[in-house]
């Protein structure tokens, strides 16, 4: 059997044998252009009886909270 021995013979090839290949760096993360008009979906504290205002008229109360929102963000400049 002229096989490769188990150990190696030569110190160089033992101390490589002793290291992993060094791990590739991951590629930085791509950094998303921001979509203006883009939605954003947030966690935020409302009074009952302001959220139960919004949501009397039905569906879309979100839409109106963020007009209501809007509004007053214009309003201050």
């Amino acid at each position: 059997m002229a096989s490769t021995p188990r150990r190696p013979v030569n110190p160089m090839d033992a101390a490589e044998a002793l290291f992993k290949p060094a791990a590739k760096k991951p590629a930085p993360a791509v950094e998303r252009p921001i979509v203006p008009q883009s939605r954003e979906t947030v966690s935020i504290r409302l009074d009952g009886d302001v959220l139960a205002y919004f949501q009397e008229d039905g569906p879309g109360w979100q839409d109106r909270i963020n007009d209501a929102l809007r509004a007053a963000m214009v309003a201050k400049d």
